[in-house]
C-alpha cells in the first residue's frame, strides 16, 4: 500500500495503521485541523446537502484524516471529478447550523461532531490514545487469510487479560473486532509480532479508540418500525416499481414524531431492507441518495431480496471507495448513480471511472444519468462456485502401471538419506528448474526461506543470465542440486497425478501431494509443504520411465491440506535389504496378500506393524480401506 510516496508490503513493521495513531499530533497538523474547524463554524462552504468532503474525512472512525494546510496549492493534485461538479467542499448553511447548535446530523450525540460522534479525534488527541466511548477497535492487517478459529484463540493464549471480542468481521483484507475495555485493548497491543502464522509471518495487532460498534447504537422501536413502514409506503411509487428514499431521515412523517432513520447505521439500513423484502420484493428502481451512506455492506442483502432492482441511486453520499461497490456487483443494474461521492475524485479521467463501474456491473447502461455505450461480451452468467477437484487422471491403464511403479521408486530414495541413485531416473541431457511463489515479503521470514534462493520465478527474476543460471542442466547437476534441498518425507498416500500428454515416445505428467522436512536428528518440522511436480518422461528399458524434464513447484500447504496430511500409513524408505522371513511368516505374508489384493510390500507392512497378527492386521486393514485411508499403489502388484 502507498502512504505519502512511501509503499509497506504485508507484513512489513513499517505498516501504514500504526502512523495513523499519531494523526492531529504537532502543531503544524494541530492547526490545519482548527483552521478547518473555523471555516465550517462560519458557514463558508458552498454546496448541496450531503457533499461535504471535509465532514466525511472528520467524522469517520474508520477512516484517514486529512491535515493538509489549506493554504497550500493543491490544484496539481487534484483528481478528475466525472461531468466536472468539482464543488463538494461544503456542506448547506442548515446542515452548518444543525452542527453549531448540537444536532450534529445524529439526534445530538456528542455535541458538534456529527453523528458518528467524532469519537476518533477525541480519542486519539486526548488522554493518551484513550477512547471516550471505552470501546477500542482491533485491526489485523491481512487477517482475511486468517481462520477465525484459530487466529481468536490464538490472541486469547498469549494475551495477559482475558477478553470477549465483539463483532469480529473482516473488511476488505482487514479482520476487525472491539473491545470495551482499556486494559484489554493495552493487552491486546502487546500481542502483536508474538504469533508466528503457518507462512512464518508475524501476526500484527493494531489498537485504536473507537465509537461503540454499529450493532449497539439504538434499534428502531417496533412502532417506529410502523411509521417507517408507512414512511416508505408514501414514497413506493406502484406504477414503476420505485422507491424513493432520498433524504429520508428529514421526512415530516418521522420527524413529527422524532423519530431517526439514519441509513449509514446499521440497524436502520437493514430495518429498511427488511421491508422491502418483505413488502416489495419486485422493486425494480430504489434511490438512497443524500444519507450519508459510507459502506454498502448492509445492500449486500437487496441481490437476493430485491433480484429484479435495475436503477440505483446512490449519489451525494460518502462512498469513499470504488470496491465497496463489490459488495453489491451481484445486482443486475443498468442504471447508476454515483455522482457527488468522494470516490469519483479518485480517477485520473471520466474513462477509467467508467470502466471500473462497469467491470462491476457489465449490463450498465446508464451512469450519472448519461448514456454508456453498449456492453460487449456474451450474455452467460459467470459460474460463481468452483467445482470440486477430481481425482487422478491417468488416460491408459498402460499409463497409470508405469506412473504407479515409477513414483514410488523415485520418491523412496528421495526421502532416503542420500538421492545419489536418483542419477538412474534422469537423461544424460536433463534439466530441472524449483520455483516458489512469488512474493515482495523478506524470504528469510517464510518457511519457504531455504528454497527461495534457488527460485526460478519468472514474475521475480528478470535477468536472463539469472535464468539460465538458476536452470540446472545435465542429470549430474541436477542430482547434486537435489542432494542440497533439505532431507523430506512425502506423504505419497497425498498424491494426485494428472497425465497432460502421452505418446509412444514421450509422457508428460504432473504429481502434487504434501511433505515435510525432516531434521538431522529425524525429528520433522512443524510446518507441511505442498508441492506440484511435472515430469517429462521418455522410455527406459522394458517398462521404466527416464526423466529429461523436471519442473518442482514449493508452496506452504493449506489448512485442509494439513488436516489430511499423514493420515494413511506409509512404508519407510529404507536402503537396507528386505529382512528374511521365516516359513510360518512367509505363508501368512501369502495368505494376507491374497485376501487383502494389496502387494508383498504393503502386506508385509501391515503384518508387520500388528506384530504378526493376522486377525488383528485383517481388522486394521478394513478400517483403513473404508475409511479410503490406504493408497491406489498399495495395490499394484
Amino acid at each position: 500500500m502507498a502512504d505519502g510516496g512511501n509503499y509497506y508490503n504485508e507484513h512489513d513493521d513499517r505498516v501504514e495503521p500504526q502512523f495513523r495513531n499519531r494523526k492531529g499530533r504537532g502543531s503544524h497538523k494541530g492547526r490545519s485541523y482548527d483552521r478547518s474547524r473555523r471555516d465550517r463554524q462560519r458557514g463558508s462552504h458552498a454546496g448541496g446537502f450531503g457533499g461535504a468532503g471535509p465532514r466525511s474525512r472528520l467524522e469517520d472512525t474508520d477512516a484517514d484524516v486529512t491535515m493538509s494546510d489549506s493554504s497550500q496549492d493543491n490544484s496539481a493534485l487534484q483528481r478528475f471529478n466525472p461531468y466536472g461538479k468539482s464543488s463538494r467542499k461544503g456542506g448547506d448553511g442548515r446542515f452548518d447550523r444543525d452542527r453549531r447548535q448540537g444536532k450534529g446530523g445524529g439526534g445530538g450525540r456528542g455535541g458538534g461532531g456529527g453523528f458518528r460522534g467524532g469519537d476518533r479525534g477525541g480519542g486519539c488527541n486526548s488522554g493518551g490514545g484513550r477512547s471516550r466511548s471505552g470501546w477500542f477497535k482491533v485491526t489485523i492487517p491481512h487477517g482475511r487469510k486468517y481462520d477465525k478459529k484459530w487466529l481468536l484463540p490464538a490472541l486469547q493464549n498469549i494475551c495477559s487479560i482475558p477478553y470477549t471480542p465483539v463483532q469480529y468481521h473482516v473488511e476488505h483484507n482487514r479482520a476487525h473486532f472491539y473491545v470495551d475495555d482499556t486494559s484489554a485493548a493495552s493487552a491486546l497491543h502487546k500481542c502483536s509480532h508474538k504469533i508466528t502464522d503457518t507462512d512464518g509471518y508475524k501476526v500484527e495487532v493494531h489498537i485504536n479508540p473507537s465509537a461503540p460498534p454499529s450493532f449497539l447504537l439504538a434499534d428502531l422501536k417496533p412502532e417506529h418500525l410502523d411509521v417507517l413502514r408507512q414512511c416508505m409506503a408514501k414514497r413506493f411509487d406502484g406504477s414503476q416499481q420505485a422507491l424513493d428514499l432520498n433524504n429520508i431521515r428529514t421526512d415530516p412523517d418521522l420527524v413529527t414524531q422524532s423519530i431517526e432513520v439514519i441509513l449509514n447505521r446499521k440497524t436502520n439500513m437493514e430495518a429498511v431492507i427488511k421491508i422491502i423484502a418483505e413488502n416489495i420484493p419486485e422493486l425494480t428502481s430504489l434511490n438512497l441518495s443524500n444519507n450519508r451512506i459510507h459502506k454498502l455492506d448492509e445492500l449486500t442483502d437487496l441481490v437476493t431480496k430485491a433480484a429484479n432492482l435495475k436503477t440505483l441511486n446512490l449519489s451525494h453520499n460518502e462512498l469513499k471507495s470504488d470496491r465497496e461497490l463489490d459488495k453489491v456487483k451481484g445486482l443486475k443494474l443498468v442504471e447508476l448513480w454515483l455522482n457527488r461521492n468522494p470516490l469519483c475524485d479518485l480517477f485520473k479521467d471520466q474513462a477509467s471511472y467508467i470502466s471500473a463501474v462497469r467491470q462491476r456491473f457489465p449490463r450498465l447502461l446508464k451512469l450519472d444519468g448519461h448514456d454508456l455505450p453498449p456492453p460487449i461480451g456474451f450474455d452467460v452468467e459467470t459460474p460463481t462456485i468452483i467445482p470440486p477437484c477430481k481425482g487422478s487422471c491417468f488416460g491408459t491403464d498402460e499409463i497409470k502401471v508405469l506412473i504407479l511403479r515409477f513414483l514410488p521408486q523415485y520418491y523412496s530414495i528421495y526421502d532416503s538419506g542420500d538421492r545419489q541413485p536418483l542419477l538412474d531416473a534422469y537423461h544424460d541431457g536433463a534439466s530441472f528448474s524449483l520455483t516458489t511463489p512469488y512474493t515482495t515479503q523478506n524470504p528469510s521470514r517464510s518457511s519457504l526461506g531455504e528454497y527461495h534462493k534457488d527460485t526460478r520465478n519468472l514474475k521475480r527474476i528478470k535477468d536472463s543470465t539469472v535464468r539460465f543460471r538458476l536452470l540446472k542442466h545435465t542429470r549430474l547437476n541436477v542430482v547434486a542440486f537435489l542432494n542440497e534441498l533439505p532431507k523430506t518425507q512425502h506423504d505419497i498416500a497425498s498424491f494426485n497425478v494428472d497425465v497432460n500428454t502421452f505418446t509412444n515416445t514421450l509422457l508428460s505428467f504432473t504429481v502434487s501431494g504434501v511433505f515435510k522436512e525432516v531434521a538431522v536428528d529425524g525429528k520433522s518440522r512443524e510446518s507441511t509443504m505442498a508441492f506440484s511436480r511435472v515430469f517429462v518422461t521418455v522410455p527406459a528399458g522394458n517398462s521404466g520411465l527416464c526423466v529429461v524434464n523436471d519442473q518442482l513447484f514449493i508452496r506452504m500447504a493449506t489448512t485442509e491440506e494439513i488436516r489430511r496430511a499423514f493420515v494413511a500409513p506409509a512404508p519407510t524408505p529404507s536402503s537396507s535389504p528386505v529382512p528374511t522371513l521365516t516359513a510360518p511368516q512367509q505363508e501368512m505374508l501369502t495368505a494376507f496378500s491374497q485376501k487383502s489384493c494389496m502387494n508383498l510390500e504393503w502386506s508385509q507392512k501391515c503384518l508387520q506393524d500388528n506384530e504378526w497378527d493376522f486377525n488383528r492386521a485383517a481388522q486394521v486393514f478394513t478400517r483403513l480401506k473404508t475409511d479410503g485411508k490406504i493408497p491406489q499403489v498399495a495395490f499394484l502388484k
